[in-house]
């Protein structure tokens, strides 16, 4: 993951502006500390931070065509670049480097060719020939990217907020799926799915064809000249993830060269619940694993830095940035560059657990629909952020554009939850397979266990007692005056404020984060499906009261979701009849 940026049409072209540009993008050196590369055409500057991933030694940017006309710094992967290069036969490449195929295609097709790239992807394009741009990102903006407009007439482009928000007066989140040309007069859609206009679809469940599309997207994902791993939190996506990656590892070129046994991480307090979870994945898949542990108390003196780096001041996202930001530091350590991670499932099959309140498929199709459409501002800014703040680069393959389109064009009948039917069912079917079980079946169907509350429950509780010893009641009271946009509604949320308008203190800058309120992250349109939600709002799992086998302890002791009677029972049987006693109370 490397960090770009790009400023067109500067009034200044002194060398006093080249130099504040250069020192600008060094903003940026955490996402990609290999290598430095800047490129001035006249009034026009792209400067790139590298983490070298595809063709380490040769593939430093920015990158060019032939005759140097075409100008691109790329932050992303294109998983296809070899399919796209066999089209353009008559053109010369002069590195390995996967993204260099986009400044041949440009010169071949335009701005058509964005929609002919498969990875993640964020790029500034400059042809000098009439000195035009395009600036795009891919389809659901897993790599981040930043617009803004400098007093002078000039527009930005930069993977983070830190490298233009002191030069620009105006600059928001670049909408991802979206290409900015100058040619064509600002911003528009090149990305848009049937999925997108939430239309309610009504293609059959093929559990095999959904496998096979999985499997595919893992596959393409292990492209990489460097060392990587999975982050495993012995969940189920992250564990799918790992599994495939582990059965097919032998098969692609990486493995000649870094072996053909996968390596594991997962991070957690100790006595976690995804740490024993972790480990057992690992030990039934046989990969090499690294435990990584920390402390409620070294976590919280992580946040101001987590926060700088993630660029946000919502709740749920630093909670769980946090533990992601404390290991990737561990992983680099380790010489690892690159691994893939388990986003976006939750978002694509319904598996919060707020999604066994949903009255109806329509309802929770829409719902699956507007979560991807904002993962850009939660999940896909977390993993990216906290991993490129130590140069590591995470991949995610629910996020394959492949696979989410066959995902969203199944009927979501199929994905409701039922008596019986837990969370994330169809994929959880997809993929037990008795011949050759890719998982033990109590890995495969565990609930769902939020990052932040499965790294330990005492994690949440040690950060709201942080906050409550920070933040005075009297502070709480006048939070809507001195927080007018997005007012923190818990003394949490006003903790997190402080810090965040400390590093980013411009109304722009606040502007680029979501607000409303949530429980177990659901939209704000989702905390309508169940009445008692409204004064329990929280994004922690255990908020989804009477369907969290960990329900906040008040709620639980109200409503077992089992009894003493139970004790008898051998392990494995309690855990299926828990599991369908949480399907069938939230379905009542």
């Amino acid at each position: 993951m490397c960090g770009i940026l790009a400023v067109l049409g500067c009034a200044d072209t002194s060398l006093a502006r080249r130099s504040r540009i250069i020192e600008l993008s060094r903003r940026l050196r955490h996402r990609g500390p290999d290598w430095s590369g800047i490129h001035c055409y006249q009034d026009c500057y792209l400067a790139h931070q590298r983490l070298a991933i595809v063709d380490p030694a040769s593939g430093d940017q920015p990158l060019y065509n032939e005759d140097r006309t075409i100008v691109v710094t790329v932050n992303g992967e294109i998983y296809n670049h070899s399919e796209l290069r066999a089209k353009l036969k008559n053109h010369q490449f002069r590195t390995g480097s996967d993204c260099e195929v986009i400044a041949h295609l440009y010169e071949e097709y335009g701005e058509d060719c964005v929609d002919m790239l498969d990875g993640m992807f964020s790029f500034v394009l400059l042809d000098t020939r009439d000195k035009s741009f395009i600036a795009a990102r891919d389809a659901i903006g897993i790599t981040p990217l930043y617009v803004g407009w400098g007093l002078d007439g000039s527009t930005w482009f930069a993977s983070e907020m830190k490298a233009l928000s002191d030069d620009c007066e105006r600059f928001m989140s670049f909408l991802p799926g979206h290409i900015y040309s100058s040619k064509n007069g600002g911003m528009r859609q090149w990305y848009n799915p049937p999925w997108f206009s939430e239309h309610i679809p009504s293609t059959p469940y093929d559990r095999l064809f959904l496998r096979e599309a999985f499997e595919k997207a893992v596959i393409k994902r292990l492209m990489t000249d460097v060392p990587f791993g999975v982050l495993l939190s012995g969940g189920l996506d992250s564990s799918l993830v790992a599994a495939v990656a582990s059965r097919h590892l032998s098969e692609v070129k990486s493995a000649i060269q870094w072996g053909s046994r996968l390596h594991t991480f997962c991070v957690g307090l100790k006595g976690s619940p995804d740490l024993k979870a972790a480990r057992e994945v690992a030990d039934y898949l046989g990969t090499i694993h690294h435990e990584f542990h920390f402390t409620v108390q070294e976590g919280i003196d992580a946040l101001e830095e987590v926060i700088y780096h993630i660029e946000t001041y919502d709740v749920t996202t630093i909670r769980a940035s946090t533990p992601m930001f404390l290991m990737s530091r561990k992983i680099k350590s380790l010489g690892v560059k690159m691994v893939l991670s388990g986003e976006g499932s939750d978002e694509i099959f319904g598996g919060y657990l707020y999604f066994h309140k949903a009255p109806n498929k329509e309802e929770f199709h829409q719902e699956t629909c507007r979560k991807i459409k904002a993962l850009h501002l939660y999940d896909c800014l977390r993993a990216n952020k906290s991993t490129s703040a130590w140069g590591l680069e995470a991949r995610v393959p629910f996020l394959d554009k492949n696979f989410i389109n066959i995902a969203m064009d199944i009927d979501p009948e199929w994905k409701m939850i039922k008596p019986g039917r837990i969370e994330k069912w169809i994929l959880r079917n997809a993929f037990d397979d008795e011949q050759n079980p890719y998982l033990p079946k109590h890995i495969l169907y565990r609930q769902k266990e939020q990052f932040s509350d499965g790294v330990g429950y005492s994690w949440i509780d040690g950060l709201k007692d942080h906050a409550n010893e920070h933040v005075s009641d009297a502070m709480m009271t006048h939070a809507k005056y001195v927080y007018p946009e997005n007012t923190p509604s818990t003394k949490e949320a006003y903790y997190y404020r402080t810090i965040f308008e400390k590093f980013f203190p411009k109304n722009a800058a606040r502007s680029t984060v979501p607000g409303g309120p949530s429980v177990a992250c659901s939209t704000a349109k989702a905390v309508e499906w169940d009445a008692a939600w409204a004064n329990n709002l929280d994004p922690s799992g255990r908020a989804a009261l009477g369907v969290h086998a960990a329900a906040y302890d008040e709620v639980k002791e109200k409503t077992p979701i089992v009894d003493d009677s139970m004790n008898s029972l051998p392990q494995k049987l309690k855990e299926d009849v828990v599991m369908v006693a949480n399907a069938a109370t939230t379905a009542v």
